[in-house]
Order: C-alpha cells, then structure tokens, then sequence
C-alpha cells in the first residue's frame, strides 16, 4: 500500500504520447533488427562491435562498454562469448591497469562491421530519420539527450565518438 498519496496521472495528450514512444521504439528496433540479420547479427550485437571500433586502438574494458550500450555485465559478457565465437573479438587484460579485461576488435571484426555499417545506416536513414521532419528529428534528440543526463549523468563521456560529437557540435541548438 502507498503512503505517497494520489500518483501524478499523465494527461491524455501525455499518455499519448507516451505509448506512441513505448510502440515507435519497439517498432525501431525491430526494424534495425531486421534488416541487420541479413548478416546474421542482432542489433545489440552491431551496436558492440560498432563502439569498439570507433574507440582508440579498437578496444574498450568492457565495464565501460556495458555502460555505453546500456547492458548489464553479464549480459555483455554472454554477447562477447557469441563475437568471440565469430573470431570478431577477443578478450585482453586492460592496457592500462591489467585488472580490467577489454574487448579488442579483431581485423574479421572491423571488416564485418564496416560491411554491417552499410546496412545498418540505410536502416537507420530509412527507418527514423526520413519519415520524420528534421525539426521533429531533432526535438527527439533533445529529449533522449535531456533523459540521459538525468538517468546517466556520468555516461556522457569517455567513449571517443560521444566525446568528439560533444566537442564538435556542442549541445543540441535549443540547449545553447
């Protein structure tokens, strides 16, 4: 039983919009699902080998990667075990203080994901971005920029492609 009293009932412009984002996000990622399986990957799959690949020396601890894709460890870690089956990665202690353990991309790896980035960007062109006026586009950025530094204050960094966008483009317009 709550002793917080009524709930803050959403409004029906509110509700709306809510399960409107509830069914689009779903429906998004199963279209990038989809159209990535013609190379047998899951999206959550590309999503790994694709960080690592932008990261210095393709390779990240996989603590960090965890964080980046917003998976628990373990789970990373059963995801790891199927790309090291596929000899895209391998499993290293950490460079800089050997208690870690990264994921290193193999070359097998930073070949299937450059060939995965094809469809997986025509997916994305196709599946979010053109269906959606580019002010709309934006505004959505906006909010998912806003709900992360709320819910993940810290994960704004250290991957190399989060820090270069927020260098090179600095907040979104209206955030200026």
């Amino acid at each position: 039983m709550s002793t917080q009293g009524e709930p803050r009932w959403l409004s029906a412009e509110q509700q709306r919009a809510w399960r409107a984002y509830l069914r689009g996000s779903r429906l998004i990622e199963e279209a990038l699902d989809r159209d990535l399986q013609s190379h047998g990957v899951q999206l959550t799959e590309y999503e790994i080998i694709s960080m690592i690949s932008e990261a210095p020396g393709r390779r990240l601890r996989m603590s960090t990667l965890a964080d980046l894709v917003v998976q628990s460890r373990s789970r990373l870690t059963h995801t790891a075990s199927r790309l090291e089956k596929r000899g895209w990665v391998r499993r290293e202690s950490c460079l800089e203080d050997k208690r870690g353990v990264e994921l290193v991309l193999t070359p097998a790896g930073w070949d299937a994901v450059r060939e995965m980035a094809v469809v997986h960007v025509d997916s994305v062109r196709k599946n979010v971005i053109d269906p959606v006026p580019p002010e709309l586009f934006l505004a959505l950025g906006q909010a998912m920029d806003h709900i992360r530094a709320v819910l993940a204050p810290d994960n704004d960094g250290p991957h190399p492609a989060v820090t270069a966008e927020a260098r090179d483009h600095g907040p979104f317009p209206a955030d200026s």
